[in-house]
Formats: structure tokens, sequence, C-alpha cells
């Protein structure tokens, strides 16, 4: 209801009845705060679980990603199913999402800015971080099985962090990701991560996957649609090659006639496939 200054109601906004959605068993992911990395700065998400959870089971954490620092895409409204985590968490996970330092400009300059000069790694100890509060926060959420997943941006900090701590992240599934920031937008990496005086030439130079291609272990889908008009393929196709260089099993899916709006049922059932045979 909305008032005037004299707390006289003027007009009523019309609310949503999801009680036919309750009576089936849904119910609203859990909104929670957490700490970052610095065991300081606040952090907020939201954590979803099987509609049929057993608090006796123990389930394995998949932490859904995006770390901007554009945008954070942590729901802010009523999502029946916000990029399918409810769906996935329905398959026996506990599924996260949240924004780490350097997601977003909201929180200011200082909290947005936490990337800048270091745009591959910043909000991997944060995510590291809040994946081990939530297996400490609920017992049934299985902090020695992780999985990671995430599109374009998501997709980049899903190998990142595949590869910066492989015996941590057991399965990851990379959609759509700017492996080599170097070859996406230009103003992109200037931007967010800077650029250097290097004898009167000012260049950009940002850290990519394909150097630490070596260092994975786990399980890593990568993802691609063959015409992205947004994330080049070529920044997949080098992580590709890179992986080949270091003699490093993986899988990958190629989406014919796919941009960068990547979905569709059969995109999402390999997502949740592919965690279900190898994170369970």
């Amino acid at each position: 209801q909305i008032v005037d200054r004299k707390g006289r109601a003027r007009f009523s906004m019309a609310g949503a009845d999801v009680s036919a959605l309750e009576d089936m068993g849904w119910r609203y992911p859990e909104v929670i705060s957490v700490k970052a990395a610095d065991g300081k700065t606040d952090l907020y998400g939201v954590v979803y679980t099987p509609l049929d959870l057993d608090p006796d089971k123990k389930y394995p954490i998949i932490s859904s990603v995006y770390p901007g620092p554009q945008d954070d895409q942590v729901p802010q409204a009523f999502y029946l199913d916000e990029n399918d985590n409810q769906s996935l968490a329905n398959r026996g996970f506990v599924v996260i999402n949240f924004a780490y330092r350097g997601s977003g400009p909201l929180r200011g300059r200082d909290f947005h800015s936490f990337g800048y000069g270091n745009l591959r790694d910043y909000p991997l100890e944060d995510d590291y971080a809040v994946v081990r509060q939530i297996a400490e926060r609920y017992p049934y959420a299985d902090s020695t099985r992780v999985g990671i997943y995430g599109h374009s941006g998501g997709g980049f900090m899903t190998v990142a962090a595949m590869l910066e701590r492989p015996d941590f992240y057991k399965v990851g599934v990379a959609a759509s990701g700017n492996h080599d920031n170097n070859i996406y937008r230009q103003q992109w990496a200037e931007t967010f991560h800077g650029v250097q005086n290097e004898g009167g030439c000012f260049k950009c130079q940002v850290p990519t996957n394909m150097e630490k291609a070596a260092n994975l272990k786990g399980k890593l889908m990568l993802i691609t649609g063959d015409v992205d008009d947004n994330v080049h393929p070529a920044g997949t196709y080098r992580m590709v090659d890179a992986l080949i260089k270091a003699n490093k099993r993986f899988d990958m899916m190629v989406f014919p006639g796919k941009d960068h709006a990547m979905g569709g049922a059969y995109y999402v059932n390999l997502i949740h496939d592919y965690f279900t045979d190898h994170l369970k």
C-alpha cells in the first residue's frame, strides 16, 4: 500500500498469489549473507536446495557464478527458476549464487573496482570462502564435492576457479567464456583491468585462463555457439588448444547457429546432466 506524507492511503499495488506453487512444494530460495575472503566484507546471495530435501543426506555444492564487473546477476526479484538453479538443485544439489567483491557498481567505488588490475583472479578467493561457509552453515552441504558453472564472464570464472584450485572444484561447465580477454572487446579490458604505459605506448594485457591449463584435474565441459556475437568462439577455441597442448582431457559442445544468448531445453539439460553424471 502506498501512502502520502500524512499517512493517508493513496493506492495499493497488486500482489502475486503463489499459494498454488507452495501447495506443490515450491519454496523461495533462501537469501543470506556471508563474509568475503577478507573476513570483513558482507556478501549477499541466494541458496537453492532440493524441494525434497532430506537433512540427513549429503548434497554436493554447485556455485552458479557471474563475476561482473558491470553486474552481478544475483536475482533481485521474484523468479520461478532463475538461471534454472532451482531445477538444478532438485537434481540433488545445494546451488548457490552470490555477488563477490568487484562484481557490480551498486555498492560503491571500492567494492566495484576490487578487480582492477586483476581481471582474471579477483572473484576466486571470495567464491572459495563462500562455499566453505555454506558447508559450515548447512550440515547437509558437502564441501568435498563442489561444482561450478557460468555463462560468459561466468564461464571465464568457472575455468579460472578450476585451474586455480584444481583439488577443490571437481566439476565445471563453462559456456561462452571470454577465456582470453585480450581478444575480447578492447574497451572491456582497458576499463576493468587498466592500461600500462610502456615506452609512451599504452597497452592492456590481461592474464588468460590458457596460462594455467596444465593445472586441470576435474571434469570440465566447454560450451560455445559457433556464431557468438559477443564473446568470439575463438576464446573457447584458444582454451581448447591450451588444454590439448597440456594433454588434458575435457568435454566440449559447439551449438551450430547459436550466438551469445545460449538457452533452450537441450542446453539446460546438458549442464544439469553433466553435474548429475560427474558430481553425484
